[in-house]
């Protein structure tokens, strides 16, 4: 073959047509499958998520699903003043828009408050160590009380007046009251000593002779 019959060929109108057809079924077959996702992903058009607060599951699962939406429990709280089961919260969040087919997860209300396992604060935390802990685990505090013993170091726990312990399982829905050292030592503190505001004092009387304390009569201070 000569060198000019080899070149002529790659400047003949049957290879660049067939080049050209090529790159016409790329580009078609590209934008076809352009298309199909577009329709299979519905692009474009969106759903807006329904405010399901306080609904009951069932009538929340009920309205997702005429809309095409899926529903799911991701997690359980507690509210009192609610009733059971429930939505308190919901992710993604009402008036948001997602695609046919989308998960929205939600928290349902429990029918009773949880309950928790005691962690180790007994003689073993401050008071705002042991503060910190209990909250966090959802556990409401009243007022402590005092007893003799190393200032803000937790010597108990109280659970509606019983005493109890690490690892005793309690609901959140009951107070507890931390038992709180006050900051007296010695032999001379073996006292109860349940709030600051008891305190009533000590009152001392002397009888003098000759300016030296003859009787002397002491009211012991006490802590009630």
């Amino acid at each position: 073959m000569k060198t000019k019959d080899f070149f002529g060929k790659f400047v003949s109108g049957y290879l660049w047509g067939n080049l050209l057809a090529m790159a016409l079924v790329v580009v078609a077959l590209a934008f076809g499958v352009k298309i199909g996702l577009e329709i299979y992903t519905h692009h474009g058009e969106g759903i807006k998520v329904p405010d399901l607060s306080k609904m009951t599951y069932e009538k929340a699962y009920q309205l997702l699903e005429s809309d095409g939406l899926l529903i799911q429990v991701s997690d359980s709280g507690y509210n009192k003043k609610l009733p059971a089961d429930c939505i308190l919260a919901q992710t993604p969040g009402p008036g948001t828009e997602v695609k046919q087919g989308h998960v929205i997860y939600v928290t349902v209300n429990s029918p009773s408050s949880p309950s928790f396992a005691i962690p180790d604060i007994v003689d073993n935390s401050s008071f705002r160590e042991a503060e910190a802990k209990l909250m966090a685990l959802g556990f409401k505090l009243l007022p402590p009380k005092y007893v003799v013993g190393e200032k803000d170091w937790v010597y108990g726990i109280l659970s509606r007046g019983r005493q109890v312990n690490t690892g005793d399982v309690v609901s959140i829905s009951t107070p507890l009251t931390l038992l709180v050292g006050n900051g007296h030592y010695g032999d001379d503190d073996d006292i109860s000593y349940t709030d600051a505001s008891d305190y009533d004092g000590m009152s001392m009387e002397y009888q003098y002779d000759d300016e030296q304390p003859t009787d002397i009569r002491e009211e012991p201070a006490v802590y009630e």
